[in-house]
């Protein structure tokens, strides 16, 4: 079961929470299909800030935006810029008021999204995928993880049948639920066809408290 489903998803309230969180039962749609135009907008935007994911929580007439980024200087900008920009830049299809707050990852080689961007971006400059993977293998290892799995697949250094190559170490116990499971899956765009990257890391056993679940 736990290689079936996406890690993060079936642990939701046990030691993962919902990136958006918001109660709108006539405004569903509106809200759910904005939550998605503003993540793709930003990822777009920010694609050279090593984002890890984004949170939206909405309020009466308040859209808050946590960024989370293994580079938030490139989000800032000069004099704090950035921030006043992607508000204008956001503000273009959302009509609420808007706050961005940006939130540094501290281990950004131990972050399974920034570690997908980061092989990605090494084979679309046609860097050897096996050493992509064992490069950041090494690195993840300093960060003090527990465990990590990758898994690339298509047509790989431009063969011709599509396959898939997996390099791990450690342990990813994904079958237990009180497992803390980071995951991400990540596409690489190349001459011969897009390449799909999953990224495994386990930080521990690991339990949401009161606080956690209620916020």
């Amino acid at each position: 079961m736990g290689q079936k489903v996406n890690p993060k998803s079936i642990r939701l309230k046990i030691n993962e929470n919902w990136q958006s969180k918001w109660f709108g039962r006539h405004d569903f749609t509106n809200n759910l299909i904005s939550d998605v135009k503003i993540r793709r907008a930003l990822l777009t935007k920010l694609k050279d800030a090593s984002i890890s994911n984004i949170d939206i929580k909405r309020d009466a007439n308040k859209v808050s935006i946590d960024i989370y980024s293994g580079r938030p200087g490139v989000v800032i900008g000069r004099g704090g810029a950035g921030s006043d920009d992607l508000k204008k830049f956001l503000s273009t299809f959302v009509k609420d008021k808007i706050q961005i707050n940006i939130i540094e990852i501290k281990r950004p080689d131990g972050n399974a999204a920034i570690i997908g961007q980061n092989i990605a971006n090494q084979i679309e400059k046609r860097m050897p995928f096996r050493r992509a993977m064992k490069q950041s293998i090494e690195k993840a290892k300093t960060t003090g993880v527990k465990g990590m799995k990758i898994q690339i697949s298509g047509r790989l250094n431009g063969a011709d049948i599509a396959r898939s190559e997996k390099l791990a170490f450690g342990t990813v116990p994904l079958g237990t639920f009180k497992s803390k499971i980071d995951y991400a899956y990540i596409t690489a765009l190349t001459t011969y066809g897009i390449i799909g990257i999953k990224v495994w890391i386990y930080n521990g056993e690991k339990l949401m408290t009161i606080d956690e679940l209620i916020n």
